[in-house]
């Protein structure tokens, strides 16, 4: 199965928290992992915004940051494409998104996912409208 995560979702694989074992099931099951190419500084910034507020220890930031990293190495980094603009601009057109959230949509769109898991009603009702197969992982 090719899956397409959006960072709110995929920050749980660093981040336990309610919603954490659901995403690791669905990794488990995936042949292919796609990641959209602003999903790695939007972690590292939810991260560090985590340290910053006293949730999330150097320690541990530095702990995720490796594992983010190893898991994008596994990964196909989908890339925005002329293609993946247009197909923005479409969702635009016809949902409540906001510009980084739809790139999510696009590129798993673009890339022919079976599968996208976000933890943002907005994006799941724009994906799911287009046709995408879409599941909600509770974003706590």
């Amino acid at each position: 199965m090719k899956l397409a995560v959006d960072s709110s979702v995929f920050a749980k694989r660093y981040i336990r928290e309610p919603g954490s074992d659901l995403l690791d099931d669905f990794l488990q099951n995936a042949s292919q992992l796609g990641l959209c190419i602003i999903l790695v500084p939007e972690i590292v910034s939810a991260l560090n915004r985590r340290v910053r507020e006293g949730f999330l220890t150097e320690e541990a930031y530095r702990k995720a940051r490796k594992q983010l990293l190893a898991d994008v190495h596994d990964a196909s980094v989908l890339q925005i494409t002329p293609s993946v603009v247009a197909q923005s601009i479409r969702l635009l057109e016809n949902n409540t998104l906001r510009s980084m959230d739809v790139l999510y949509v696009a590129c798993a769109l673009e890339w022919r996912a079976d599968l996208f898991i976000t933890s943002d009603k907005r994006q799941l009702k724009a994906a799911a409208d287009s046709g995408l197969k879409s599941e909600f992982i509770s974003p706590i």
